[in-house]
């Protein structure tokens, strides 16, 4: 049984004290009321609004078009079904770079308005002063480094990140400097296995993987991906635990038909 699984209430403690006992931690995504209760129902440690919503709700190409507005809408439906995990939120594109002022603005409203337990973004050295600003303030925040979706165009390609050298060591090193600025946990994402370890054993907050190997603290996929709703995604290091796209898809194509044929409803299901 899981060290910490009888934890009524997942904190930003939990995770650190599950990475001191060497139990990994779980985190899906979930952008909605009933999504977030069958998640949580499920066991997840944390839960993420990602910014992913964007692509897999609204069908956006990249995460930078969703609105802080809209991440807190999304907050809200999920914090409303969620008992025991750990509720944390992408800041979106634009509302934390600029000035450390806009960060912390924009973390207090998703705490405030939003209702999450923490806040995530994206960077290392050179959003150091909007990291601090918002943990000064009592926030949790959660990095996220390695391949970084806000700078997609930045990047030119969502391919594996700190392959090379310099980069690895940057990477390193901006996770030892957000362990210093007092972020509890950090993502990883789509780096290399081996630099994963490393920065996991060079740190004493807990990481995060996703496409990041098992030497990670934790792991992270998108709900809509793990379950199949997904069918044009197919990246490596995604494991599809259900092919929902087949199974509602089929639903749907039945539920028509039985309306064509005057099958349903039948007599059991009428007034």
């Amino acid at each position: 049984m899981s060290v910490h699984s009888e934890i009524k209430k997942v904190t930003t403690e939990t995770l650190r004290k599950m990475k001191f006992d060497k139990e990994k931690i779980t985190m899906l995504t979930a952008y909605d009321f009933t999504t977030a209760k069958m998640v949580d129902a499920g066991g997840v440690d944390a839960i993420l609004i990602g910014d992913s919503a964007a692509n897999v709700m609204a069908g956006f190409e990249t995460t930078l078009p969703i609105t802080l507005d809209q991440m807190i809408y999304h907050a809200q439906s999920v914090v409303r079904g969620t008992d025991r995990a750990l509720v944390i939120a992408d800041l979106p594109f634009g509302t934390y770079q600029s000035n450390p002022e806009k960060a912390l603005e924009s973390a207090v409203r998703m705490m405030k308005e939003g209702g999450a337990h923490a806040v995530k973004i994206e960077g290392g050295k050179e959003i150091s002063k909007s990291i601090k600003k918002i943990v000064n303030a009592g926030i949790p925040v959660m990095g996220h480094l390695g391949l970084t979706p806000q700078s997609i165009y930045k990047f030119g390609t969502y391919k594996v990140r700190a392959k090379d050298e310099a980069e690895a060591e940057k990477l390193i090193a901006d996770a030892q400097l957000l362990e210093e600025l007092g972020c509890f946990s950090v993502v990883l994402e789509k780096i290399p296995a081996e630099l994963a370890k490393k920065v996991t054993e060079s740190i004493t907050i807990p990481t995060i993987g996703i496409g990041a190997g098992a030497d990670c603290d934790g792991q992270v996929l998108v709900y809509h991906d793990m379950v199949g709703m997904n069918k044009g995604f197919s990246p490596k290091f995604l494991r599809r635990y259900l092919d929902l796209y087949t199974e509602i898809t089929g639903a749907v194509a039945q539920y028509v038909k039985d309306v064509k044929s005057v099958e349903f409803p039948n007599e059991n299901e009428s007034y």
